[in-house]
């Protein structure tokens, strides 16, 4: 006799039920992240700094790019011929610096997601298979990591970039291709690890396939390593994009840049010192924003730091 379908209502208690765990592990992973200020701090400072970015053209009123050389050099607070106020002053064509460092904070926010993705993807693949499999592919792939570790990274960047120009994906692709090391690493020694375990051994005895046992057994457990690493790393590369600006091989004018902006203020620094410096301040607020997040991040999810 077949037995009868359960109600709707059985139904919805049994998913209840189900994601109930989940959902109680979330609430103590935020209770947790909320017990530490500097990590709340960071991720508050990332989230304006992502929502001006997003919202650039509604924040301020000022064109990026739009020239004035009646108002160059105006002081922060210095008012233009119709009353309108810059906040932070006008650079040496007279441009609004506040409007030139909202807009900045685009193409810095864009390459750190973009380059962290494509080296973060990269760096999760060649890991897990490193060290799951072990043997011969986990010496190729080590040894591709050391050599990229010895290539210095600037040489690599002026050479890409003197060949293919300077341009947003050319940065996004040198600096992801080139950052992938570090997650392989990380990943690879997890895998290590996890591949000992219990689980993943009992997987092995029931006939599972390799692929099913990373996708399902594995790589789940690889992820906390690997997100805190991508947070940290994202820090690293806006610096980058910074310092590849400040020399000339980022992203090329009229679009503004955090580095491209510190490379005009240096001639100025010492008449004009708010070109030079409220750049600057942008560039440091936004990574030690992320690095207050990411080590925050870094110890919410560690096992080992209940509190």
């Amino acid at each position: 006799m077949t037995p009868p379908a359960p109600s709707a209502g059985a139904r919805a208690l049994a998913l209840e039920a189900h994601a109930s765990p989940v959902r109680r592990e979330w609430l103590a992973f935020l209770r947790r992240l909320a017990r530490r200020r500097t990590a709340l701090f960071g991720l508050c400072v990332v989230a304006v700094v992502f929502v001006l970015a997003v919202g650039a053209p509604w924040v301020t009123a000022w064109d990026p790019t739009e020239q004035d050389i009646g108002s160059r050099l105006r002081a922060p607070g210095a008012a233009d011929e119709a009353g309108r106020v810059h906040l932070l002053g006008t650079d040496h064509l007279g441009r609004d610096l506040l409007a030139r460092i909202i807009f900045g904070a685009r193409p810095a926010l864009m390459v750190g997601f973009a380059a962290v993705a494509i080296s973060g993807l990269l760096g999760l693949v060649l890991g897990l298979v490193s060290g799951y499999f072990g043997g011969r592919v986990d010496d190729v792939f080590m040894r591709l990591a050391d050599i990229q570790l010895a290539f210095p990274f600037i040489l690599l960047a002026i050479a890409v970039i003197g060949v293919l120009g300077p341009s947003l994906p050319v940065i996004i692709v040198v600096i992801g291709v080139s950052s992938w090391v570090v997650y392989a690493r990380v990943v690879r020694s997890e895998v290590l690890s996890i591949r000992e375990r219990e689980f993943v051994q009992a997987a092995h005895a029931l006939g599972l396939r390799d692929g099913r046992i990373l996708v399902r057994h594995v790589l789940p457990n690889t992820l906390t390593p690997w997100l805190v690493v991508a947070t940290l790393d994202m820090a690293r590369v806006i610096v980058i994009e910074s310092a590849l600006s400040f020399l000339g091989l980022g992203v090329q004018p009229p679009t503004p840049t955090w580095g491209g902006m510190l490379a005009d203020g240096r001639v100025y620094i010492s008449t004009a010192w708010w070109l030079a410096t409220f750049p600057g301040l942008a560039i440091l607020v936004t990574v030690l924003g992320i690095n207050l997040f990411g080590d925050g991040l870094r110890d919410t999810l560690d096992p080992r730091l209940k509190v």
